[in-house]
């Protein structure tokens, strides 16, 4: 059985930190990569070595497979995690990695690829009898005959891309006239997003809810459920509130729901963490989705729900060890919701916001975690994802969490860009959210750009800076005078930064 000693991070910000947390715990050394416009992030002081691999577009530094892989050769690294996003469910990459003598951190090549197929994916689960909405079995070959069947299911129907994510090469059909139109623009879009035409149709759920399950597989054919996750509060079909467990499951239907998770794990052979997502209908009838074959950007919830360290898990099962955890030993304790804090303006249809974090000042006490990647005076970069952090909060029941996160939203200070916090302030005070009855069309349902404030304006921003500028300057100053100059032995390894 392989121990690991030390890992890549093949991954940038607030994911490559919360993994080397883990990591450093474990005595495993770890090395980040990094981009040009990621010089001077966080992860990379954090890391034992740091390593440079390219200009700031993700498509030359962390997409680039052969250098990330050639890093871990010069350094002597014996796994790489891929975190989520960039590489970390792509195929290719995974076997590269295995080729090159390496431990992938996550599942099998072969489990990326039936799971990152759609229609794939749902061929497999299917042999296990999983519920999957009405529509066609495959991709679509002829329109006549795909017409015909979204007749037969009835309007409105959604067209998907086998290969899609992100709500990409995803169309709504409300009717037969729209049908022609909107197929060209599904199949056009996913053609240029994934490099893959092939869409199916499934019956448009009108008031689903999105509900997730957590699960983990050993390589010796063990797989556990670690129970759900609410993930409906949603815009442009991406994800910005997510809490466990979810106030619409029942425990029966969390059993069923769970076991099908597991089924689906098994249907692929699955191994490490991954998620099976499914919809929830208004009779609460549940629909196998997809499943993300990575660690997702909500598995704080889970762990604050558990007790249990997910990337410690995932390296585990990389190591080959069989899990340790048992079904019937696990139970739901508290109630934990998280917000994903992004670079954006919600009143002018969530658009990303560049710019500099004048103020950066994170919310701290009593059932509040922060996970980000970013300081105060860092610029926040247009080349990825806007997302600043995801800002979680646990209590003992659903109210008291929700509680918790509008004191760490009130607390929370950032100036220099417009955020996501004002939004979610709005959801947490929302009485359909408080009580549970929302849906994935919360934001067109309830939300409009007059109902929040903006997270701030010219006058307090620079009054902010100033004052945060002036406090720093002191805390600087008497670290100065108070601390002589001395010479620290560190038990933990030295950093090196090296430039390649």
């Amino acid at each position: 059985m392989p121990s690991i000693k030390k890992i890549l991070i093949a991954n940038r910000g607030e994911i490559a930190l919360r993994i080397m947390r883990t990591a450093r715990e474990m005595d495993i050394a770890t090395v980040a990569v990094f981009s040009e416009a990621d010089r001077k992030s966080p992860h990379v002081r954090y890391a034992d070595e740091a390593v440079c691999i390219g200009p700031a577009p993700s498509s030359e530094s962390y997409l680039n497979a052969e250098k990330i892989i050639q890093v871990c050769k010069d350094l002597g690294v014996d796994a790489i995690h891929p975190g989520y996003g960039f590489l970390s469910e792509n195929a290719g990459f995974a076997q590269k990695v295995k080729n090159a003598g390496l431990i992938f951190i996550g599942p099998s090549a072969e489990s990326i690829e039936v799971m990152g197929s759609k229609l794939a994916a749902k061929e497999a689960a299917g042999r296990y009898n999983i519920p999957m909405v009405p529509g066609t079995a495959g991709a679509i070959e002829d329109r006549h005959e795909a017409k015909q069947i979204a007749i037969e299911i009835g309007y409105p129907i959604l067209i998907k891309a086998s290969a899609g994510g992100g709500g990409k090469g995803m169309r709504v059909v409300e009717n037969e006239g729209e049908f022609d139109e909107q197929m060209d623009r599904a199949v056009s879009e996913a053609q240029s997003s994934f490099g893959d035409g092939s869409v199916f149709i499934e019956k448009y759920i009108t008031s689903p809810k999105h509900i997730e399950i957590q699960v983990l597989g050993d390589q010796h054919g063990n797989v556990i459920h670690l129970f759900e996750r609410e993930c409906s509060i949603q815009r442009r079909h991406q994800k910005v509130v997510e809490e466990a467990p979810s106030i619409s499951i029942t425990p029966a239907i969390r059993e069923e729901m769970g076991q099908c998770a597991i089924d689906v794990a098994k249907s692929c052979g699955y191994f490490g963490a991954g998620t099976v997502e499914f919809i929830l209908d208004e009779d609460r009838n549940f629909y196998f989705l997809e499943m993300n074959t990575r660690l997702q950007v909500e598995h704080p919830v889970t762990e604050q729900i558990t007790g249990i360290d997910l990337v410690k898990q995932m390296i585990h099962i990389a190591e080959g060890r069989p899990l340790e955890i048992k079904q019937e030993s696990l139970a739901i304790k508290g109630h934990s919701i998280e917000i994903r804090v992004y670079a954006e303006d919600a009143s002018n249809n969530f658009l990303p916001d560049v710019g500099t974090l004048h103020t950066y000042i994170k919310p701290d006490g009593n059932g509040v975690r922060v996970d980000d990647g970013f300081e105060q005076g860092m610029d926040i970069p247009i080349y990825y994802d806007p997302m600043i952090s995801k800002l979680i909060a646990y209590g003992e029941n659903r109210e008291e969490a929700i509680q918790k996160m509008v004191r760490a939203i009130d607390e929370y200070q950032i100036s220099g860009v417009e955020t996501t916090l004002s939004f979610c302030r709005f959801v947490m005070k929302h009485p359909v959210f408080i009580s549970g009855s929302f849906d994935t069309n919360f934001v067109s349902n309830y939300f409009r750009p007059d109902m929040i404030k903006p997270s701030y304006d010219p006058e307090m921003q620079e009054l902010a800076a100033l004052i945060s500028g002036f406090v720093l300057n002191e805390n600087n100053s008497e670290t100065i005078q108070s601390e002589p100059k001395r010479t620290v032995e560190s038990n933990w390894k030295s950093h090196r930064l090296r430039q390649r």
